[in-house]
């Protein structure tokens, strides 16, 4: 199972995990390759880059190709932040004119260009589609038939949609932060830190109420007052829209999603069964839920359940799985492979999502 920030075990909802399962043991055991929602013009003041990138952080990266361009660090754009400990492509835009060919950067282990093209605006955080992942998982103590069955149960049902650990930083560390931040006995000077702070804390209440939900099994059905987003788009309405004899349907078919709150100012909130629920969840947080209310972060709702698409895998040698599949953006694989192993090794220090 896998662990909350605050050290409880998340529950999964296909019985016990097939076994145990070493993650990272090298940086090429990972390997994420992210899609853009957009397809560059092929014209216009920013330079977009392909980039393959091994044992650097997203930030890193941004740097060195700022470096080697003649660019400021601060006006170089990419989508989303992606796992140091991972061997992982994704684009990053800078305002040159320089046109670089394919290959490695020069002065620099573990980056390689390999395609550049134009665009007329600068790459945004969040415009993503999702991330494909290359995942090999050694020392697997686990009988292959049983991993199979939660293997296919991902392909058929989808995964709980949790935050992973890399969320909260080593140890846990960005959430007892973000408590401090929020009832102000720290100070945060950085920007960037205290919005990892406050996504820490966020994270962290919506885990706590879709484990609830996976306890009590409906993390992938409806309940009375419902909201419920639509596969690939963050679009949010009432179950009671939806014509009762198709929801369950598509709810099946994972057309649609039941939500989970992103506490912050505003927001759309659940009423009826569902509402009540998170309710009593967030009860004990009240501190955190009011701090963030005071932040004025505005409220949203994410998805309890991701859909896994393209899931394939393999035994390429006894105690060896490679598992192939897609995330939409902001998903953790991890948090999909704990579904059906517990997972030993190296935690990433970068998240790999679109923050």
């Amino acid at each position: 199972m896998q662990e909350t920030a605050g050290g409880d075990m998340l529950p999964q909802p296909f019985g016990p995990t097939a076994g145990v399962a070493r993650l990272r043991a090298e940086a090429a055991d990972f390997r994420v390759s992210e899609t853009l929602a957009f397809r560059p013009s092929g014209s216009g003041e920013h330079l977009f880059l392909r980039v393959r990138k091994t044992g650097m952080t997203t930030r890193d990266a941004a740097d060195a190709l700022a470096r080697w361009l003649g660019a400021d660090a601060r006006d170089v754009g990419y989508a989303g932040l992606k796992d140091k400990h991972a061997v992982t492509e994704q684009w990053f835009s800078l305002p040159t004119t320089a046109t670089p060919g394919a290959g490695p950067v020069p002065g620099v282990d573990g980056l390689e260009v390999l395609a550049a093209t134009r665009n007329g605006r600068k790459l945004r955080r969040g415009a993503l589609s999702g991330n494909r992942f290359r995942i090999r998982l050694v020392e697997v103590n686990a009988r292959p038939a049983a991993a199979g069955r939660r293997l296919l149960a991902l392909a058929h049902r989808g995964a709980p949609n949790y935050f992973g650990p890399q969320r909260f930083g080593i140890g846990g560390h960005n959430l007892s932060d973000a408590r401090a931040l929020l009832d102000g006995r720290l100070r945060v000077r950085s920007r960037h830190r205290r919005g990892l702070l406050v996504s820490a804390a966020r994270s962290h209440l919506f885990n706590r109420v879709l484990a609830e939900r996976v306890r009590r099994g409906c993390w992938d059905r409806a309940l009375p007052g419902e909201l419920l987003m639509l596969e690939g788009s963050h679009s949010v309405f009432p179950a009671e829209r939806e014509n009762e004899a198709t929801l369950g349907a598509r709810l099946r078919r994972m057309d649609l999603h039941p939500t989970g709150p992103l506490p912050g100012r505003g927001g759309a909130l659940p009423g009826g069964e569902a509402g009540a629920l998170e309710d009593a969840v967030l009860e004990p947080e009240q501190t955190l839920v009011e701090g963030l209310n005071g932040f004025g972060v505005s409220g949203m709702r994410r998805a309890l359940r991701v859909r896994v698409a393209l899931l394939k895998w393999y035994w390429p040698a006894p105690r060896t799985l490679e598992i192939g599949f897609q995330l939409p953006a902001g998903a953790y694989a991890t948090a999909v492979l704990g579904a059906v192993f517990d997972l030993v090794g190296s935690p990433a220090e970068d998240a790999p999502e679109a923050a």
